[in-house]
């Protein structure tokens, strides 16, 4: 196995003193950033703007985290191709050089790093040592060694590797990148140009998996991906503020994140839909109805077109408008574009007959031409504005429009499913759903193309409508995207059925699905509790292993429904008594009686989202919430009351599905009523 060395082993010493002259070079390197004079080297005040914000954003990146290894590993090359003689680099967050230029530490997403992560006894792709750097509080304590052109040391788990996996976790999620596995590896550095989709199981680590795609993807192609922009999307807030940590300490400063919600958000939410209305406001037959509402105003002519310049009068007759009009239509460009080009074209007809009559007119008098207001009277009646707020209003208000433009699509009880009760007055005084702004995101693109990023980070996706899908897709359109889920956490009426579906309704048909079903974070008595529901929630599924050494701390507890709080309390000061994050995760029913007894014991606790404040190691999680996390020790209370909490069994089964596998070290389960059956088998 890999050779473990402790403090007083004395390379130990040569490493240490690397890592004081590396953070001293980094130091360097930030004050060159620092000292900087762009006063003589800009054109104007615009420039020094744009430049001085380039600089402080390396500033920022040259920090030198405390607690945070600079580097984590090493790699010694034997006759590397390209390299005359043997090499040797140190594998880190970020690139230190020397006053020289020398390098002292190499970028993990560098080509040079990528064999600390793929090389094996099978494979060493010419590495002769890979060495694991061991951290205590910033400092060096330890190293490991593997040799893999040894035959004579056998190929086993590395300690300091499990170690790392297994170090607990207090405040927000931090990144993977001292511990990143090859088939990982593959995922984060998979080209910028294709889409690639993750079906990963709990602790596969795909969240971890999908930050650090971003992060090589933004090393590979910084210049392009900085003019079309990077964005994270994840299911809600509470989850953002839970990873935003992980690119900043990789040197990422410039990713945006957003929840679809914020993303289509025109209009504020103020209104809810029960789980059909819901369903049926995010099938993808909505696209269709909406592209319908969108152009029904469009109305064919029935008088001429007379453009008066000067002393002539020039006509255009009611069919050729008509057949401009089809023309446009046909083609099936943004409503806005067609109604932006019409009176460019009527202009055009104008002039053709100008130039029949011996003229010679040029583009200005098109121009001038498409803005006579007798071809703007005419574009206002042929291809009216659409303003889309006001068109899903009408759609969601209007039962005879609706059942025009849904006319084959929806059925009359779908449509009913969908009208508002009671209509508001107007725009102002609608309480609009969550699934409301999606329909109004896709009448907007229908007007006007939404602008398309280099690439979209989309996390928890199995939960989106396939309307969502569409929304998220409208953003990636001209750049690629990574797609993160896993089908049995699925926990919405309108969770996607399979990758293929979603995909499709994401715009990208062709991108490749990669599944990770080996465990780092879930340990192994855990995972397999879990994955008895597996067959009852996603049945096709393969059920994921633990790498996990240790068994975890693991146990169930039935108690009278009288002591059910009071046994929760217990459970959680007796993970307190150990070292990381405690997550108490109950149905959100259950939330305001256990806060009420937290307080009454003078138990501090968090919520979701908080994990960054020191004041307390327990966060209160609603399970509706707990989705992406992770904590160190979790207890679960009252599994039953998380199923009958949902819609249906299915759904409720997939929610306790995620509860169960928030933890990392250890899991306490506290129940009264009986357990679901599915667990008992």
């Amino acid at each position: 196995m890999p050779a473990s060395h402790p403090l007083d082993s004395e390379p130990l010493d040569d490493e240490r003193a690397h890592l004081t002259a590396s953070r001293a070079a980094l130091r360097a390197m930030r004050a060159d950033a620092e000292a900087l004079d762009i006063r003589d080297v800009t054109a104007n005040w615009v420039n020094a703007e744009v430049l001085q914000a380039e600089i402080d954003n390396r500033i920022k990146a040259l920090a030198d985290l405390a607690h945070t290894p600079l580097f984590f590993g090493r790699i010694d090359y034997q006759g590397h191709p390209g390299q005359q003689g043997d090499a040797q680099y140190y594998i880190g967050r970020r690139h230190v050089h020397d006053a020289d230029g020398d390098p002292m530490v190499i970028d993990w997403r560098a080509p040079v790093s990528q064999p600390f992560y793929r090389a094996s006894k099978r494979d060493p792709q010419h590495v002769a040592l890979r060495r694991r750097f061991g951290y205590t509080g910033g400092e060096l304590t330890a190293y490991e060694d593997e040799h893999l052109t040894d035959p004579a040391e056998a190929d086993q788990a590395s300690a300091l590797l499990q170690s790392e996996i297994e170090r607990p976790r207090v405040g927000p999620m931090r990144d993977i990148v001292a511990t990143i596995q090859p088939e990982q590896d593959e995922i984060v550095r998979a080209g910028a140009d294709g889409t690639v989709c993750v079906q990963g199981a709990p602790g596969t680590g795909k969240t971890a998996v999908g930050l650090h795609r971003v992060a090589y993807l933004l090393y590979a192609h910084r210049e392009r991906l900085a003019r079309t922009g990077t964005l994270v999307i994840g299911p809600n807030r509470s989850f953002l503020h839970y990873i935003e940590q992980v690119l900043p300490a990789l040197g990422e400063l410039e990713v945006k994140q957003s929840t679809v919600a914020e993303l289509v958000a025109h209009v504020p939410v103020g209104g809810t839909d029960d789980a059909e209305t819901a369903r049926i406001k995010g099938d993808v037959r909505m696209a269709e109805v909406l592209r319908r509402a969108v152009r029904s105003g469009v109305t064919m002519p029935t008088e001429p077109c007379v453009v008066v310049r000067g002393s002539r009068r020039w006509r255009i007759p009611a069919h050729e408008l008509t057949e401009i009009t089809e023309e446009l239509l046909s083609r099936h460009i943004r409503y806005g574009a067609a109604r932006d080009a019409l009176p460019q074209r009527i202009a055009h007809a104008v002039l053709i007959r100008m130039e029949q009559s011996g003229e010679a007119p040029d583009d200005r008098v098109q121009d001038a031409v498409a803005r006579n207001s007798a071809v703007k009277a005419a574009v206002k009646a042929i291809w009216p504005a659409v303003d889309p707020v006001k068109l899903v209003l009408r759609l969601l208000t209007d039962a005879d429009f609706l059942a025009e433009q849904a006319e084959g699509l929806l059925t009359p009880d779908e449509q009913k499913a969908i009208l508002w009760i009671k209509p508001p007055r107007g725009v102002k005084s609608a309480k609009w759903s969550a699934a409301d702004t999606v329909l109004i995101d896709e009448a907007a693109d229908l007007v006007s193309r939404t602008h398309s990023l280099g690439h979209v980070v989309l996390d928890e996706a199995q939960d989106l409508s396939p309307m969502q899908y569409r929304a998220v897709g409208r953003r990636c359109t001209t750049g690629s995207a990574t797609i993160l889920g896993d089908l049995a956490q699925g926990t919405t009426p309108w969770a996607t059925a399979s990758w293929a579906e979603a995909l499709e309704h994401l715009g990208k048909p062709d991108a490749a699905v990669e599944e990770l079903t080996q465990g780092f974070r879930v340990p192994r008595e855990v995972i397999a509790y879990a994955s008895r529901l597996l067959p009852a929630i996603a049945p096709g599924l393969t059920p994921a292993t633990s790498i996990r050494e240790s068994p975890g701390d693991f146990s169930v507890r039935s108690v009278a429904a009288a002591d059910l709080n009071a046994a929760v309390l217990d459970a959680c000061r007796a993970a307190l008594r150990r070292e990381g994050s405690i997550g108490l995760i109950a149905a959100d029913a259950r939330i305001p009686a256990l806060a009420a007894a937290l307080d009454a014991a003078g138990l501090a606790y968090l919520a979701p989202g908080e994990e960054t404040s020191a004041e307390s190691r327990l966060t209160l999680v609603p399970a509706t919430l707990a989705k992406g996390l992770e904590y160190d020790y979790v207890v679960l209370d009252e599994p039953a009351a998380i199923v009958d909490g949902e819609p249906d069994d299915r759904t409720g089964l997939r929610r306790l599905y995620v509860a169960l596998t928030r933890a990392v070290s250890g899991l306490t389960i506290i129940h009264a009523a009986p357990l679901p059956p599915e667990l008992n088998t």
